[in-house]
């Protein structure tokens, strides 16, 4: 005679079903987190439990929390909001009436039967445990929390979910929300770099802020305004930033990350020796819903380099029309980026190509074809203390200007001369000399 099934073995039998009967989003699930909680119920749904397996399997489950630092309800929600599926796909190319019927009810069912999942709190869960094993105390469970970010656009769309009665009603706004901000991991990271013919993410961005950057201002004021046209669907310009080293060309553009990243804004690092790829890397952002920024950093071409090639199809275009969601910026210490020889200017020789003056001028012109240059010159005195100053103040550095200024000069001459880069390291280093004289 078979025993009956208790509450909790019901309701997890229930939970198992759910995840079972996913159409379209198998993805929220199938990472280390949702395997490690399926793999939980699934012992849990057993008449007869091994304990150790199954505190085992609990452990398992709170530990991916705790690397992650999230809720189980966070967590879930943040999947949905990125996950890749025929649904989510559509969303981001089509107006929601457009969307298959079939789709649209595979969607909703789906979004039930994730519902129910979220609704299983890890608290529910750690009582079943104490309850199903006769424990003394309730196991330690990682508790829903408030989310840090309350204003974000996925904050919002989280907290449309978490409020909703039924997340099948939320599938329009859903659709909405894709196809705004997009899936995968354009939705999930701001920066990536181009490596081995995919996007790699880059979890820990360059930090710098546009508050952090002075002494250029008219420079700065125009890359804001071109990357705000970008960011509003109208035609921006590629960018090229010249001029002396050290001063802030890179940090302008990574800066621009951290400033516009809420809105949509994504960079992508494209090397030298990738530019071959652009063409590609183009045609594979065109129809994202995010704006993308391919930086080129320290750019420059020897002759004959099929990298210059590529890079001119992308800043001229081609028969195929240019996506509006994508731009260049690349930074150089060469006004003229490609290098040019005596021996190339046109001499009467055999064998000469008889329109040389063209070829020169090509090579001359390269930099011509990014619609706006933005020239970085040499910092003078005035424009290094100025940066300093600026820096010191941030850093809350706790000497007078007075006893900072000839420090700053000193610095400059004994090390790389006047730039930003020599400001920043010079206050990098006397902060660290002051707290370091704090703990002797």
């Amino acid at each position: 005679m078979l025993m009956p099934k208790t509450p909790t073995i019901l309701s997890v039998e229930n939970l198992n079903g759910c995840a079972a009967s996913l159409l379209l989003y198998q993805g929220v699930c199938s990472g280390e987190m949702g395997q490690s909680f399926l793999n939980f119920l699934s012992f849990l749904q057993q008449l007869n439990p091994d304990k150790n397996q199954c505190l085992q399997a609990y452990g398992s489950f709170f530990r991916a929390l705790a690397a992650e630092n999230i809720s189980w309800q966070n967590y879930l929600m943040g999947q949905i909001l990125i996950d890749e599926n025929p649904f989510s796909f559509q969303a981001q190319k089509a107006d929601f009436r457009e969307i298959p019927a079939p789709l649209i009810a595979a969607a909703k069912h789906d979004l039930e039967a994730l519902q129910s999942l979220y609704e299983c709190t890890c608290e529910e869960v750690s009582r079943w445990v104490q309850g199903v094993f006769n424990l003394e105390n309730v196991p330690v469970f990682w508790p829903d929390e408030p989310l840090q970010n309350p204003e974000t656009p996925k904050a919002r769309m989280m907290e449309i979910l978490r409020s909703s009665k039924s997340w099948a009603d939320t599938v329009e706004k859903l659709a909405a929300y894709y196809r705004q901000y997009g899936t995968g991991i354009f939705a999930q990271y701001i920066a990536f770099r181009w490596q081995a013919g995919e996007f790699v993410s880059i979890k820990n961005p360059d930090v710098v802020r546009l508050e952090n950057l002075t002494g250029y201002e008219l420079q700065k004021e125009a890359l804001l305004k071109n990357t705000e046209f970008l960011l509003a669907g109208f035609p921006a310009l590629h960018v090229l930033l010249y001029g002396s080293r050290g001063s802030g060309k890179s940090s302008l553009v990574k800066a621009l990350l951290n400033e516009y990243g809420e809105r949509g804004l994504r960079l992508i690092e494209v090397s030298k020796a990738d530019l071959k790829d652009l063409p590609l890397i183009v045609e594979k952002l065109r129809n994202v819903p995010q704006k993308f920024i391919i930086f080129v950093d320290d750019l420059s071409f020897e002759e004959d380099d099929d990298a210059f090639k590529s890079l001119k199809v992308v800043l001229e275009g081609s028969l195929t029309a240019r996506p509006q969601n994508v731009v260049v910026y690349a930074t150089s210490n060469r006004r003229h980026l490609i290098r040019e020889f005596f021996d190339d200017r046109p001499r009467p020789k055999d064998s000469d190509e008889i329109h040389a003056w063209d070829t020169v001028q090509e090579k001359l012109s390269f930099s011509d074809r990014f619609g706006l240059t933005l020239t970085f010159e040499p910092a003078n005195q005035d424009t290094y203390l100025t940066i300093v100053q600026h820096l010191s103040e941030q850093a809350n550095i706790p000497l007078s200007w007075e006893q900072i200024k000839p420090r700053a000069l000193q610095w400059a001459t004994r090390h790389n001369g006047r730039s930003g880069r020599t400001a920043r390291q010079f206050v990098d280093f006397l902060t660290a000399e002051i707290e370091m004289s704090k703990n002797p």
